[in-house]
Order: C-alpha cells, then sequence, then structure tokens
C-alpha cells in the first residue's frame, strides 16, 4: 500500500523539492502552503505521515501538531526546523510528534526517517485491526485472550453467572481471580446489588469473623458500638473470599454455617440473622492438599466447589500476551496522558519471550511502566525493566506453543542459525557462541543447511 503524506511548508520551493523527491521515491503527496490549508485539507481525506515546517507565517508547526493530535492522537508527525530552533523541535516530539529533520535537508535522512515513519505507522495498523478482532472476541469484565482456556472460562462465567451456586476459582497470584468473581456478579440477577471482595490472608485472625460477620457493642475490646459485617451488608449480592486457603479452620466452620443454614451471627451476638448472598472464593493453593494437612475442612471444600473455575497463568497462554499488552498500552496512555500508541517489534519480542510469574498482573505494571518511560510513540525495549530482557536460566519455558500438526526440528534449528547469523552480521565467529556451538560445528550447518548471506 503506498504510503501518503501532506507537506506543510510555506516556502514553495521547500513544497517543490519535497514533493519531486517523495514522487519519485513512491508516496503519494499532497502540499499545502499553511497550517490552516493542513487542517482544511486533513477534514477531506486522511494522510498516512504530516511533514510539516516548524516556523511558517499565521500558523505554527507546534500549534498544527497540536491541532492534529488532538483530533487523532495517533498521526504521525514529522517537523523541520532550522539550526537555530532545535530546542523547539525537540520540544514537539516530547509533545508527540514522530521525529524532526534539520534543515537544509539531507535526502538520505529524510528517506531513512520517513522509512521508520511508514514502519511505525504499519504497526500502528496491525494494532488497530487486532484491537478490533480483539472487540468482535467474547471478552468479559476486563479479561482478556482468545486462548482455547480463556475461552472455556468465558463459557463458563457466561453459563454459571445466573445461578446463585457458589464458585471456586483457583489460579497464581496475578492471573485475574477477582475479575472472574467480579464477571460472575455483573452477569448475574444480583448486578443491581452489591459485591464485596476480601483478602483472608491480609486481615489479622482476630478481626476477620468480624469483618464477615459483624459484632455486637462490647463484644472485645474497641467494639463501642455495633457493626454489621460484609454478609450483612451484601444481602442480595455477591461476596468474594480472596485467598481462602489461608482462613484459619474454626472460622471455616463458622463459614460453612452461614453458607448451609443462610444465616450469620455477630460476634458477641446470640441473634441468628438470616443472609441471602452468593459466596465466590478463591485460591492459589491446592485444597486437597490442604485437606490432607489438616488445613482445610472437606465438608467446606464441597459446598465451595460446586463450581469450578481455573485461570491459567500467562506462560501457559503466551498467544494473548499481544492482546494483554495492546490494551494495557491504550490503558496508560489515556490515564497518564502520555502520546503511546504502541509496543515495537523488538519490545513485543521480548514480552513473548518471557515466562510471566507474576502473570497478568506483573505484565500490566511493565506495560505502565514502559508508556511511562517511551521518549516516542512506541514502547522500545531499553522502556522495559531488565527481568524482561532475561530469559530464565534453564526454565525451559518456550516462548511458543506447539502447533497442533507438530514442529519440524530441522526447519527451527535452520531458523535459529539464521537468526544467530543476522544478529552477528553473518560472521561465523561472533554467531556462534549466541548458538553455543564451535566455529567448525556452526560452519558445518551452514553449509549442511545451504544457508548464505542473502544479497542486499
Amino acid at each position: 500500500m503506498t504510503c501518503s503524506i501532506l507537506v506543510v511548508d510555506d516556502e514553495k520551493a521547500q513544497r517543490d523539492i519535497l514533493q519531486t523527491i517523495l514522487t519519485r521515491e513512491g508516496y503519494r503527496t499532497v502540499s499545502v502552503a499553511s497550517g490552516f490549508d493542513a487542517l482544511e485539507r486533513l477534514k477531506e481525506e486522511e494522510f498516512d505521515l504530516i511533514l510539516t515546517d516548524l516556523k511558517m507565517q499565521g500558523m505554527s508547526g507546534m500549534e498544527l501538531l497540536e491541532q492534529v493530535l488532538a483530533d487523532n492522537p495517533q498521526q504521525c508527525v514529522i517537523i523541520m526546523t532550522a539550526h537555530g530552533t532545535i530546542d523547539s523541535a525537540v520540544e514537539a516530539t516530547r509533545k508527540g510528534a514522530f521525529n524532526y529533520l534539520e534543515k537544509p535537508l539531507d535526502r538520505e535522512h529524510l528517506l531513512f526517517t520517513l522509512q521508520r515513519a511508514g514502519e511505525h505507522v504499519a504497526l500502528l495498523r496491525e494494532n488497530t485491526v487486532l484491537h478490533k478482532k480483539l472487540e468482535e472476541k467474547a471478552t468479559i469484565q476486563g479479561i482478556i485472550g482468545d486462548h482455547p482456556k480463556i475461552r472455556e472460562v468465558f463459557r463458563v462465567v457466561n453459563k454459571i453467572a445466573p445461578t446463585s451456586s457458589t464458585v471456586l476459582v483457583y489460579g497464581e497470584s496475578g492471573t485475574g481471580k477477582e475479575l472472574v468473581a467480579r464477571a460472575i456478579h455483573e452477569r448475574s440477577p444480583r448486578c443491581d446489588k452489591p459485591f464485596f471482595a476480601i483478602n483472608c490472608a491480609a486481615i489479622p485472625e482476630a478481626l476477620i469473623e468480624s469483618e464477615l460477620f459483624g459484632h455486637e457493642k462490647g463484644s472485645f475490646t474497641g467494639a463501642s458500638s455495633r457493626e454489621i459485617g460484609l454478609f450483612e451488608a451484601a444481602t442480595g449480592g455477591t461476596v468474594f473470599l480472596d485467598e481462602i486457603g489461608e482462613m484459619n479452620v474454626s472460622l471455616q466452620a463458622k463459614l460453612l454455617r452461614a453458607i448451609q443454614e443462610k444465616e450469620i451471627r455477630r460476634v458477641g451476638g446470640k441473634v441468628n440473622i438470616p443472609v441471602d448472598v452468593r459466596i465466590i472464593a478463591a485460591t492459589n493453593k491446592d485444597l486437597e492438599q490442604e485437606i490432607k494437612r489438616g488445613q482445610f475442612r472437606e465438608d467446606l471444600f464441597y459446598r465451595l466447589n460446586v463450581i469450578r473455575i481455573t485461570l491459567p497463568p500467562l506462560r501457559e497462554r503466551g498467544s494473548d500476551i499481544v492482546a494483554l499488552a495492546d490494551f494495557f498500552v491504550r490503558k496508560y496512555a489515556v490515564s497518564t496522558g502520555m502520546p503511546v500508541h504502541a509496543i515495537s517489534k523488538p519490545a513485543l519480542k521480548l514480552l513473548l519471550n518471557y515466562s510471566w510469574p507474576g502473570n497478568v498482573r506483573q505484565l500490566e505494571s511493565v506495560i505502565e511502566r514502559g508508556v511511562l518511560m517511551a521518549e516516542g510513540s512506541s514502547i522500545m525495549p531499553e522502556d522495559l525493566p531488565a527481568e524482561v530482557h532475561e530469559l530464565p536460566a534453564g526454565s525451559g519455558n518456550l516462548p511458543f506453543e506447539f502447533p497442533p500438526d507438530g514442529i519440524s526440528f530441522e526447519d527451527l534449528e535452520k531458523d535459529l542459525i539464521i537468526k544467530a547469523m543476522e544478529r552477528a552480521d553473518w560472521t561465523i565467529s561472533k554467531a556462534a557462541p549466541l548458538l553455543k556451538m564451535s566455529y567448525k560445528t556452526l560452519q558445518y550447518r551452514l553449509e549442511k543447511f545451504g544457508i548464505t548471506r542473502p544479497h542486499s
């Protein structure tokens, strides 16, 4: 697809030179004499790139940049500037310009910059297409993905949400267990009633019973008045008990009674109080092993485990990383006001190769940092934290999933050798250490596969 460029310059000679160069290089080029003319032309058609002078009569290139980005934050704008206004051009890049070019323009540098800008625009288009596809797929309450294991989670959530059955959500820390609980609540007849979440591991053991069931005045030191607990406050709604495996056994017995009898008794109280709440619990522990160790009641487990949902760790659904990262880029670009719209391909490769021990929560944190650290409109490798740059030694985690019909080991080996040679600028002595091979072994494999440096 031909890249289209809008040239904005109040000097006719400069416009004519640029239009001649760019047209010869295959760009579709339109030129206008002022920022006002540019805004009018942009109402009629879209352009992939805008190449504008900084100093112009009437409306400056900086003013044009601000107005263009206000209407279309993803528009790619390149500023042309004289030597004396470099500081202003740098300021323009901070405000969202893709880059700046110093006058008099160097033809090769101009074409190189336009090539990079075109690649950036293509990346934005890929992200936009991905976003549209993502919106067309089943997503629930902020849970994003198209991996079969996530699609199964969507299916179960939509199936059981209209009921009042208890649900037990399994998953490592950071996989989105509370998001699942909220999704179930939002899709249930209880959606207009309260949703309360409590982390059983975050509240001291002496206080958690009061938090759940409330207390009467004088029932313990500091209880200066009657307080209702979450079960009463959430009547008609949903209570989410995160890290249920951390609840002590004595309180488990009281929770079991609340679920079975649908009534609670406040701490220090003598009256049973009827409650109507749906219980969703979550854990990252193996509760069946906890039962064997005497740390979890078997009868409570079966009461909670009516519907079981297992959230896969992010390392098991690597195909969703691109969609998740794209979502977080857009989220934090909006919340921080940073003009970041994409992730560069080298940065995305790092994300795909990482094992994500902190799961989706860690990915979100990494992308938030990337948006804040990015100098331009794309997240680059240097904007990502150090741990993402390192593959765990001996982890055995592959940055891809095996296709249903398997994979050719010979093709995989050949591909790795080509990538190593490209990184080493086709120097065997530099590529061999990357593959942990001797010089002769790599030389033999190059000959075996018929791998040669492609002609430029």
